[in-house]
């Protein structure tokens, strides 16, 4: 019999246990969901706690940004996108006595291109257009064509395409164009642009350009403004910091990238410029420009290595006019060399010759050594410790009157006196002359010239000295000399700047220059008197050495010299090579100028180059219908210069 019941029980219980087990499966899932439940709201939890955090780091970010460094960061941006640049000072002028300009400054423009924007411009405009015909190659062709155009004088179309295909990013094209025309070029082509820059120009070319000199753009320093003219040499150099002025300053938008391109019209002053000083000079550039070229013209005829002059005033010592026979002209730069421009009447001092001897009759004069007529018996020859001199001609002992002496230019006769006078006495008057030391003329390179210090002389130096050999002097001392003679023995520093004028209109005068009493008035009187003797014509007995000096109506005191100078081959005292020179007073009975020529080794076998008495008479003639000066009360007396 089957057992049924049990099956079903087994059945049953089959189904129940299948039950518990699926009850067992439910209770797993709903405790992992749970346990999955509470993980996310962990996570959920975290999560917005992080963005909170977030959210509050921002906000304070934002916070401080926007109301502590809002300012610090608005200015660096600015900053990277302005630069501040110079603004070009107006350089003040120069101008002689009379307000005549020898140098003023016009504003101008300097063209450049910034080639990595425009290699980069075509370059992509030729990707994206290649049908149009234009890339880099062509539109600067067209450009160089338009510039070349406007500025014929100043640049070819072949160089400004040798410029724009550099390989630098960035070049300078032309100078000095006009304002004006830069503007049409930039307005047409944006990639050219400019600067704001100022041409330097000198209107008598190279009239007194030894004094004034030259000034152009200093590009190569970084100590000073590249926006601003500085001077190179001459008064422009000396005084740069009257003339200059000072650079304004300027901010400008620039482009983004690394190129720097001002954007037009972003200009914005932060300082105004101030302009510089003007000088007003000395000189008449009128009479500069005749002793130019007289002086040129002199050496030239006595063929010589090159000569100088300078005019000064007998009571002020301001210089009327100063000359090099080279010169420059500064507008063009072709004669910029440094032997043009070297202004040899102050930086080059030579052995003066006979000319020194005004020393010894000065100091002889005033230690009352001697007398105007006292005779002296010269002998043709003298012995100076292990040294014989000669004077310049042969004879024997004759009666020289003191003037005769000096007049004759006797060397044994000088060398007589300034024994008497001895040789710290005359040092003593060397040194109250200014030799052996710079005038202060106010012009750059002077020389001090050179006087042998007391401890160095030796036996012979006494024997030299007195007849000018063994120091040096410059133009502009000798003619020191002379002045402190025409000024009733008071020697006054010569002077080439009188003022400078302020942008606002003011003069201001130069500081008074120094002065000094070499000898008495009634000393100099008696000097400037005898030195008359040397431009009077007569016989043998009552000639000069300077009769050529004269000039009709008017009594004439001056000196003539011969110094011998020293071969470069030997070392030794040349006798074929001299300095020739001439210091003069016109007129002598009221002085009004004193003139210093000096000829650097001329040709002594042509009548030129002898003496400098001739050109001194040229030069006292244009002086006195220039100034006219009156005519002497008198003509000068003609004395004895040796006893019959």
């Amino acid at each position: 019999m089957p057992a049924q019941p049990r099956s079903r029980r087994g059945a049953g219980a089959a189904r129940r246990g299948a039950g518990t087990r699926r009850t067992y499966s439910a209770r797993a899932r709903r405790g992992t969901a749970s346990a999955i439940d509470r993980n996310n709201r962990g996570r959920y939890v975290v999560g917005r706690v992080v963005l909170v955090v977030v959210l509050v780091a921002a906000g304070l970010k934002l916070v401080q940004v926007q109301g502590f460094e809002a300012e610090a960061l608005s200015a660096k941006a600015e900053r990277q996108r302005t630069t501040t640049i110079d603004i070009p000072a107006q350089r003040g002028s120069i101008l002689d006595r009379n307000g005549a300009e020898l140098a003023f400054s016009v504003e101008t423009r300097t063209l450049w291109a910034n080639l990595r924007l425009m290699r980069k411009t075509w370059g992509e405009f030729a990707k994206q257009n290649p049908d149009s015909g234009q890339n880099y190659n062509t539109r600067v062709a067209e450009i160089a064509r338009f510039i070349a155009s406007k500025v014929p004088d100043k640049t070819t179309e072949a160089e400004l395409l040798a410029d724009f295909h550099k390989g630098a990013s960035f070049t300078y094209l032309v100078d000095n164009v006009e304002p004006s025309v830069a503007d049409e070029i930039s307005e047409r082509y944006p990639e050219i642009g400019y600067e704001k820059r100022a041409m330097r120009e000198y209107p008598g070319g190279e009239l007194a350009s030894n004094i004034v000199g030259f000034a152009n753009w200093r590009m190569d320093n970084p100590d000073v403004s590249k926006h601003n003219i500085h001077g190179l040499s001459g008064l422009e150099s000396m005084r740069d910091a009257d003339l200059a002025g000072t650079p304004g300053r300027q901010i400008v938008d620039t482009a983004q990238g690394n190129d720097n391109v001002v954007i037009p019209g972003t200009e914005r002053d932060l300082q105004p410029a101030v302009p510089g000083s003007d000088l007003e000079l000395t000189i008449d550039s009128d009479l500069q420009y005749d002793l130019q070229r007289k002086l040129a013209d002199y050496v030239a005829r006595s063929r010589a290595k090159g000569g100088s002059a300078v005019i000064l005033d007998s009571q002020t010592g301001q210089v009327y006019a100063l000359a090099n026979d080279k010169t420059f002209n500064p507008n063009d730069t072709s004669t910029l060399q440094p032997e043009l421009m070297n202004n040899t009447a102050v930086t080059t001092p030579y052995e003066p010759g006979s000319v020194n001897k005004v020393v010894t009759a000065a100091a002889a004069i005033e230690a009352g050594l001697t007398t105007p007529r006292a005779v002296h018996q010269v002998p043709g020859s003298i012995r100076i410790a292990d040294h014989t001199v000669h004077d310049a001609w042969d004879h024997g002992t004759q009666p020289y009157t003191t003037t005769g002496i000096f007049a004759k230019s006797s060397n044994v006769g000088t060398l007589m006196l300034a024994e008497k006078l001895g040789p710290d006495r005359y040092l003593e008057m060397l040194r109250k002359f200014g030799l052996g030391k710079r005038t202060g003329i106010g012009l750059p390179g002077e020389s001090p010239g050179y006087v042998p210090p007391r401890s160095q002389w030796s036996g012979t130096t006494f024997g030299n000295l007195p007849i000018g050999q063994g120091l040096s002097m410059t133009v502009v001392q000798m003619a020191s000399m002379y002045q402190a003679i025409a000024n009733d023995g008071v020697r006054v520093e010569p002077r080439i700047v009188s003022a400078k004028i302020t942008p606002d209109g003011r003069r201001v005068p130069e500081p008074k220059p120094k002065s000094a009493r070499v000898v008495s008035e009634k000393t100099a009187d008696t000097v400037k008197d005898m030195l008359r003797a040397v431009t009077q014509d007569g016989d043998t007995y009552h000639r000069g050495t300077a009769p050529a000096a004269a000039l009709e109506g008017y009594q004439i005191a001056g000196k003539t010299g011969t110094g011998q100078q020293v071969d470069p081959a030997t070392g030794a005292y040349s006798n074929n090579l001299y300095n020739i020179t001439f210091a003069g007073i016109l007129p002598a009975d009221d002085p009004r100028f004193v003139v210093g020529i000096r000829l650097d080794a001329p040709d002594t076998t042509v009548p030129e180059g002898s003496s400098a008495a001739p050109l001194f008479h040229d030069i006292a003639s244009y002086l006195a219908q220039r100034y006219q000066i009156p005519l002497s009360d008198k003509p000068a007396p003609v004395v004895p210069l040796i006893m019959s």
